[in-house]
């Protein structure tokens, strides 16, 4: 029978999530049942949103906690190597949402796609740019935030998975963009490689709120928002008449259950006639067929560039997590195996 190794969740994050916090796990796959396929993962994607179903109370949430001893949840992207499914035969490509493990064992119940890949681009840009990162900046940006040319748009975790596509996707669109981000080393990151036109230090001694004054100070129209809290807060008070709002994240409060940041500044979204949506990449799923022909000829244009920081093997997925939450890296965190 063949063996599976998993990385499962060892321990609930108690604050910051530490590597101790995942524990590597063999397990017996069991044999197909009618209906089921087998995956051979070759990517896992590093996705800030699962943070948050680690810990025991994940609130309203669309996906329930994740249980102490299972497999970490996680987008995959692998190939169907064994199939009781005519759906899925053997062969098929896909991407979708099982778990840090080597096998994945799905059925017609599972959010797995299907994807078209011709061998014109690497196949990892199918779980970056071209995958849920990809999905969840285009839909994000395009759908609820409706940019226009001339517009000013604004970027938490710019310098992230989804921000370091967002701001290039604006700048397409042929909007200014401005991103904020936790060093004076990525402003210029942001600006010379990924072409946003200014940036923004979070930490920096002038603060938040001055900075954003200073670079948009006419306001902004959308504030492509991954983060929460005091950004989302400062964010909101620099908006102008009918600005968008897209909610696409909220790191600041995944580490904790029991606090959450406050936000202040709600009168603005009424005087200022704003909008603020939240959004999930799995509500256009009928969709990715054409946003992966778009995405794909910008990316084989030059236009839109894929960041991403490779490692490999299985065992090394925790730390490609936990250096993903502490910003150690830039870009999209993927782990090969």
């Amino acid at each position: 029978m063949r063996k599976n190794k998993q990385i499962v969740l060892a321990a609930r994050p108690q604050g910051t999530v530490k590597v101790t916090d995942f524990a590597l796990h063999e397990a017996e796959l069991p044999p197909l049942e009618p209906g089921q396929y087998l995956i051979q993962n070759q990517y896992l994607s590093m996705d800030a949103g699962f943070r948050k179903w680690m810990n025991e109370d994940a609130g309203d949430n669309y996906l329930t906690a994740m249980e102490l001893g299972d497999p970490v949840q996680s987008m995959i992207l692998g190939h169907v190597i064994e199939s009781r499914n005519s759906d899925f035969p053997e062969g098929t490509v896909v991407m979708g949402r099982t778990s840090w493990e080597c096998f994945s064992l799905a059925g017609s119940e599972d959010f797995v796609t299907k994807l078209e890949h011709d061998g014109s681009l690497p196949l990892y840009e199918y779980i970056s740019t071209l995958g849920p990162t990809g999905m969840t900046a285009y839909f994000g940006l395009f759908d609820v935030g409706k940019p226009k040319a001339g517009e000013e748009v604004l970027v938490s975790a710019a310098g992230g998975a989804v921000g370091s596509v967002v701001g290039q996707l604006a700048k397409i669109a042929g909007c200014r963009t401005v991103g904020m981000t936790s060093s004076d080393e990525k402003c210029r990151w942001l600006i010379d490689t990924l072409g946003y036109d200014a940036a923004i230090n979070y930490n920096a001694p002038e603060g938040l709120a001055a900075q954003i004054e200073r670079e948009l100070p006419n306001g902004l129209d959308i504030f492509f928002d991954n983060v929460g809290g005091s950004m989302l807060d400062a964010a909101m008070a620099h908006m102008k008449e009918y600005a968008r709002l897209v909610l696409c994240g909220a790191i600041a409060q995944y580490d904790s259950e029991d606090e959450r940041p406050a936000i202040y500044n709600t009168w603005e979204l009424i005087t200022k006639r704003a909008t603020a949506q939240g959004y999930l990449f799995t509500d256009y799923v009928e969709e990715y067929p054409a946003a992966i022909v778009e995405l794909s000829n910008w990316v084989r244009q030059g236009k839109l560039k894929t960041v991403i920081n490779t490692y490999n093997g299985i065992e090394q997925a925790p730390k490609a997590f936990c250096d993903m939450m502490t910003g150690v890296n830039r870009g999209k965190n993927i782990v090969e195996l």
